[in-house]
Protein backbone atom coordinates (compact mmCIF):
# COMPACT_ATOMS: atom_id res chain seq x y z
CA UNK A 1 0.00 0.00 0.00
CA UNK A 2 3.01 2.13 0.65
CA UNK A 3 4.01 1.67 -2.75
CA UNK A 4 0.87 3.30 -4.22
CA UNK A 5 0.98 6.13 -2.47
CA UNK A 6 4.65 7.23 -3.99
CA UNK A 7 3.57 5.62 -7.31
CA UNK A 8 3.04 8.26 -9.40
CA UNK A 9 -0.29 6.51 -10.49
CA UNK A 10 -1.33 6.64 -6.83
CA UNK A 11 0.22 10.56 -6.68
CA UNK A 12 -2.20 11.40 -9.60
CA UNK A 13 -5.07 8.84 -7.88
CA UNK A 14 -5.46 10.56 -4.61
CA UNK A 15 -5.12 14.06 -6.58
CA UNK A 16 -7.93 13.73 -8.82
CA UNK A 17 -9.84 11.67 -5.60
CA UNK A 18 -9.34 15.06 -3.64
CA UNK A 19 -10.32 16.85 -6.72
CA UNK A 20 -13.46 15.40 -7.29
CA UNK A 21 -14.32 15.89 -3.72
CA UNK A 22 -13.82 19.83 -3.76
CA UNK A 23 -15.47 19.76 -6.49
CA UNK A 24 -18.72 18.78 -5.11
CA UNK A 25 -17.70 21.02 -2.48
CA UNK A 26 -18.41 23.95 -4.32
CA UNK A 27 -21.31 22.94 -6.21
CA UNK A 28 -22.70 22.84 -2.08
CA UNK A 29 -20.89 25.87 -1.32
CA UNK A 30 -22.55 27.70 -4.26
CA UNK A 31 -26.16 26.69 -3.71
CA UNK A 32 -25.86 28.38 -0.24
CA UNK A 33 -24.41 31.57 -1.48
CA UNK A 34 -26.96 32.04 -4.37
CA UNK A 35 -29.45 32.29 -1.40
CA UNK A 36 -27.80 36.19 -0.88
CA UNK A 37 -29.58 36.66 -4.07
CA UNK A 38 -33.01 36.07 -2.74
CA UNK A 39 -34.56 39.01 -0.27
CA UNK A 40 -32.64 40.91 2.46
CA UNK A 41 -30.78 38.62 3.85
CA UNK A 42 -33.10 36.61 6.27
CA UNK A 43 -32.83 33.11 3.74
CA UNK A 44 -29.30 32.96 3.52
CA UNK A 45 -28.37 33.84 7.39
CA UNK A 46 -30.94 30.76 8.25
CA UNK A 47 -28.97 28.34 5.93
CA UNK A 48 -25.47 30.06 7.13
CA UNK A 49 -26.66 29.11 10.65
CA UNK A 50 -28.10 25.88 10.47
CA UNK A 51 -25.08 25.03 8.67
CA UNK A 52 -22.77 26.60 11.06
CA UNK A 53 -23.87 24.70 13.78
CA UNK A 54 -24.56 21.78 11.79
CA UNK A 55 -22.68 18.47 13.42
CA UNK A 56 -22.09 16.87 10.43
CA UNK A 57 -19.99 20.24 9.26
CA UNK A 58 -18.45 19.98 12.19
CA UNK A 59 -16.72 16.68 11.17
CA UNK A 60 -16.62 17.76 7.04
CA UNK A 61 -14.68 20.64 7.78
CA UNK A 62 -11.46 19.14 8.93
CA UNK A 63 -11.72 16.89 6.17
CA UNK A 64 -12.49 19.50 3.49
CA UNK A 65 -9.25 21.03 4.85
CA UNK A 66 -7.61 17.81 5.01
CA UNK A 67 -8.74 17.43 1.05
CA UNK A 68 -7.07 21.10 0.32
CA UNK A 69 -3.55 20.09 1.63
CA UNK A 70 -3.50 16.90 -0.31
CA UNK A 71 -4.81 18.36 -3.51
CA UNK A 72 -2.04 21.16 -3.55
CA UNK A 73 0.42 18.45 -1.84
CA UNK A 74 0.27 16.45 -4.38
CA UNK A 75 -0.29 18.93 -7.39
CA UNK A 76 2.69 20.72 -6.06
CA UNK A 77 4.95 16.91 -5.93
CA UNK A 78 4.11 16.40 -9.18
CA UNK A 79 4.85 19.39 -11.29
CA UNK A 80 8.28 19.96 -9.04
CA UNK A 81 8.53 16.03 -10.03
CA UNK A 82 7.89 16.63 -14.10
CA UNK A 83 9.89 19.60 -14.36
CA UNK A 84 13.14 17.95 -12.87
CA UNK A 85 12.47 14.88 -15.00
CA UNK A 86 11.40 15.85 -18.12
CA UNK A 87 12.22 20.09 -18.91
CA UNK A 88 12.80 19.35 -22.49
CA UNK A 89 9.09 18.26 -22.73
CA UNK A 90 8.11 21.94 -23.35
CA UNK A 91 9.11 22.36 -26.61
CA UNK A 92 7.34 19.10 -27.85
CA UNK A 93 3.86 20.00 -25.87
CA UNK A 94 3.80 22.82 -27.78
CA UNK A 95 3.39 21.37 -30.74
CA UNK A 96 0.41 19.33 -30.12
CA UNK A 97 -3.17 20.60 -29.26
CA UNK A 98 -2.90 21.31 -25.50
CA UNK A 99 -4.79 23.91 -24.31
CA UNK A 100 -3.54 26.49 -22.20
CA UNK A 101 -5.38 25.82 -19.27
CA UNK A 102 -3.94 22.04 -19.48
CA UNK A 103 -0.40 23.54 -19.50
CA UNK A 104 -0.64 26.09 -16.87
CA UNK A 105 -2.91 24.03 -14.26
CA UNK A 106 -0.12 24.60 -11.38
CA UNK A 107 -0.17 28.11 -12.46
CA UNK A 108 -4.26 28.36 -12.22
CA UNK A 109 -4.26 26.59 -9.41
CA UNK A 110 -2.17 28.69 -7.10
CA UNK A 111 -3.94 31.92 -7.80
CA UNK A 112 -7.39 30.14 -7.28
CA UNK A 113 -5.57 29.45 -3.35
CA UNK A 114 -4.54 33.00 -3.39
CA UNK A 115 -8.00 34.10 -3.83
CA UNK A 116 -8.97 31.24 -1.49
CA UNK A 117 -6.64 32.69 1.02
CA UNK A 118 -8.40 36.20 1.19
CA UNK A 119 -12.02 34.46 0.92
CA UNK A 120 -11.31 32.46 4.14
CA UNK A 121 -10.06 36.04 5.78
CA UNK A 122 -12.15 38.36 4.66
CA UNK A 123 -15.44 35.88 5.86
CA UNK A 124 -14.47 32.29 7.69
CA UNK A 125 -12.30 33.60 9.83
CA UNK A 126 -14.35 36.37 10.95
CA UNK A 127 -17.44 34.09 11.18
CA UNK A 128 -15.25 31.14 12.98
CA UNK A 129 -12.99 33.38 15.28
CA UNK A 130 -14.26 37.04 15.02
CA UNK A 131 -17.35 39.21 15.95
CA UNK A 132 -20.27 39.05 13.94
CA UNK A 133 -23.51 40.79 14.41
CA UNK A 134 -26.48 39.34 15.79
CA UNK A 135 -30.09 39.25 14.04
CA UNK A 136 -33.04 38.45 15.33
CA UNK A 137 -36.50 37.28 12.44
CA UNK A 138 -38.77 36.35 15.36
CA UNK A 139 -39.06 39.77 18.15
CA UNK A 140 -36.14 38.92 19.80
CA UNK A 141 -36.64 34.90 20.69
CA UNK A 142 -33.84 33.59 18.42
CA UNK A 143 -30.63 35.41 17.30
CA UNK A 144 -28.59 34.15 14.55
CA UNK A 145 -25.77 35.60 13.17
CA UNK A 146 -25.87 38.29 10.53
CA UNK A 147 -23.66 36.69 8.24
CA UNK A 148 -25.70 38.50 5.35
CA UNK A 149 -24.72 41.45 6.81
CA UNK A 150 -20.89 40.53 6.88
CA UNK A 151 -20.94 39.16 3.20
CA UNK A 152 -22.87 42.14 1.79
CA UNK A 153 -21.22 44.75 3.32
CA UNK A 154 -17.51 43.67 1.70
CA UNK A 155 -19.39 43.43 -1.53
CA UNK A 156 -21.71 46.60 -1.34
CA UNK A 157 -18.51 48.93 0.70
CA UNK A 158 -15.67 48.23 -1.65
CA UNK A 159 -16.11 47.96 -5.29
CA UNK A 160 -12.48 46.49 -6.26
CA UNK A 161 -13.20 43.51 -3.66
CA UNK A 162 -15.74 42.62 -6.54
CA UNK A 163 -13.68 42.61 -9.21
CA UNK A 164 -11.16 40.82 -7.45
CA UNK A 165 -13.92 38.22 -6.81
CA UNK A 166 -14.96 38.48 -10.11
CA UNK A 167 -11.07 37.64 -11.13
CA UNK A 168 -10.59 35.00 -8.95
CA UNK A 169 -14.08 33.42 -10.88
CA UNK A 170 -12.43 33.30 -13.69
CA UNK A 171 -9.21 31.54 -12.25
CA UNK A 172 -11.48 29.03 -11.29
CA UNK A 173 -13.51 28.48 -14.23
CA UNK A 174 -9.90 28.07 -16.36
CA UNK A 175 -8.70 25.46 -13.56
CA UNK A 176 -12.09 23.82 -13.70
CA UNK A 177 -12.09 23.73 -17.88
CA UNK A 178 -9.14 21.20 -17.03
CA UNK A 179 -9.28 19.95 -13.77
CA UNK A 180 -12.83 18.17 -14.40
CA UNK A 181 -12.32 16.31 -17.19
CA UNK A 182 -8.70 14.74 -16.18
CA UNK A 183 -10.08 13.34 -12.72
CA UNK A 184 -12.14 10.91 -14.61
CA UNK A 185 -9.50 10.24 -16.94
CA UNK A 186 -7.26 9.47 -13.88
CA UNK A 187 -9.84 6.89 -12.62
CA UNK A 188 -10.35 4.97 -15.83
CA UNK A 189 -12.54 7.03 -18.49
CA UNK A 190 -9.97 7.72 -20.63
CA UNK A 191 -10.94 6.74 -23.74
CA UNK A 192 -11.99 8.91 -26.36
CA UNK A 193 -15.55 8.66 -26.74
CA UNK A 194 -15.73 9.27 -23.27
CA UNK A 195 -13.14 12.42 -23.17
CA UNK A 196 -14.72 14.06 -25.09
CA UNK A 197 -17.88 13.69 -23.72
CA UNK A 198 -16.04 14.61 -20.05
CA UNK A 199 -14.49 17.57 -21.42
CA UNK A 200 -18.41 19.46 -22.82
CA UNK A 201 -19.43 18.60 -19.95
CA UNK A 202 -16.38 20.12 -18.03
CA UNK A 203 -17.08 23.50 -19.38
CA UNK A 204 -20.78 23.24 -18.68
CA UNK A 205 -20.22 22.06 -14.75
CA UNK A 206 -17.26 25.43 -15.06
CA UNK A 207 -19.63 27.94 -16.60
CA UNK A 208 -22.40 27.18 -14.01
CA UNK A 209 -19.70 26.98 -10.84
CA UNK A 210 -17.97 30.11 -11.92
CA UNK A 211 -20.46 32.06 -13.28
CA UNK A 212 -22.18 31.54 -10.25
CA UNK A 213 -19.97 32.70 -7.85
CA UNK A 214 -19.32 35.76 -10.37
CA UNK A 215 -22.71 36.53 -10.34
CA UNK A 216 -23.15 37.27 -6.60
CA UNK A 217 -20.49 40.13 -6.55
CA UNK A 218 -21.87 41.28 -10.07
CA UNK A 219 -25.46 41.64 -8.19
CA UNK A 220 -24.16 43.77 -5.58
CA UNK A 221 -22.13 45.33 -7.67
CA UNK A 222 -25.56 46.83 -9.69
CA UNK A 223 -27.44 46.84 -7.49
CA UNK A 224 -25.65 48.83 -4.59
CA UNK A 225 -22.38 50.55 -5.84
CA UNK A 226 -22.92 51.83 -9.49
Amino acid sequence: MSKFFTSSIGQKFFMSITGLFLMVFLKVHLILNSLLLFGDGELFNQAANFMSSNPIMKVIEPILALGFIVHIFYASFITLKNQMARPQNYKVASKTKISWASKNMYILGGLVLVFLVIHLTNFFWKIKFGTVAAISYDGGQTELHDVYGLVAGLFKGWWWYDALYIIGAIFLFLHLTHGFWSVFQTIGWNNDKWIGRLKVIAYIYAVIIAGGFALIPIYFLVKFVM
